[in-house]
């Protein structure tokens, strides 16, 4: 059985993600700082069910100098890691000019100064085995822009470059590195929009329909399995067409 980390692997689409590996037979470990219902009603299913686990390890990923010591524990503890998934994000909206300093340094740090350390470490794992898969969440926001989400869309396109470069750092180790592009799913996240906002993204799209988080969840585990070994620092869009 191979280990998978999920950052934000407790709600939304990062638990998405996690039941989607744990059923393709991954063991998953799900980084978030506490459990709630949702997850414990996931975790049950698996169990009851008989198929794939899913393990919490509580951790704030914005204790960025804690993570070298995480990734050694959960290796000393399961073993080696095949696959890292970078989930865990803050989408702070806010006009640039009136946004407070700390707000924009808190959305850099979960969104791209953490994952980039996590996969630092996590990576050191994957040479010792030879192979390995890296997945970054990222947004179409990283390409097209919304007003009210410059840091956001920063850190997300941010991850693209990342993505691109590692994958050539990595790639003669056996290991893959990709990313994905959802669109706007229903999440906590996006929450916020108004039926207004979803009703302009659905008139958008190509297929007149917003994707879903096991859209997400099913690019991802596509790109960790063995179907995808030589699919590496590429970007996968998932939005039902709206960047077509």
């Amino acid at each position: 059985m191979r280990n998978v980390i999920v950052t934000g692997g407790s709600r939304g689409l990062g638990l998405g993600i996690a039941r989607e590996l744990a059923l393709a037979g991954h063991r998953v470990i799900a980084i978030a700082r506490q459990s709630n219902e949702q997850f414990e009603a996931v975790v049950s299913d698996l169990k009851s069910n008989g198929r794939g686990e899913v393990l919490l390890r509580p951790f704030d990923l914005a204790d960025t100098a804690g993570i070298p010591g995480l990734v050694k524990e959960l290796r000393a503890e399961l073993g080696l890691i095949f696959g890292l998934v970078n989930n865990a994000g803050i989408g702070t909206s806010g006009i640039l000019a009136t946004m407070h300093d700390s707000h924009i340094e808190q959305l850099l740090r979960i969104n791209l100064l953490s994952p980039i350390i996590l996969s630092k470490y996590v990576v050191r794992s994957m040479m010792a085995c030879g192979s390995g898969r890296i997945v970054n969440v990222s947004s179409i926001v990283s390409f097209t822009g919304y007003s009210g989400l410059a840091v956001y869309g920063a850190s997300k396109a941010s991850l693209v470059g990342f993505t691109r470069s590692l994958a050539r750092e990595v790639g003669p180790l056996g290991i893959t590195v990709n990313a994905v592009a959802p669109g706007f799913i229903d999440t906590d996240m996006t929450g916020g929009l108004g039926a207004e906002d979803r009703a302009k993204i659905i008139r958008r799209s190509a297929l007149r329909r917003q994707a879903k988080v096991g859209d997400v969840a099913n690019a991802v585990e596509y790109l960790l399995s063995d179907k995808a070994q030589n699919i590496t620092g590429t970007v996968l869009t998932v939005d039902a067409g709206s960047t077509a």
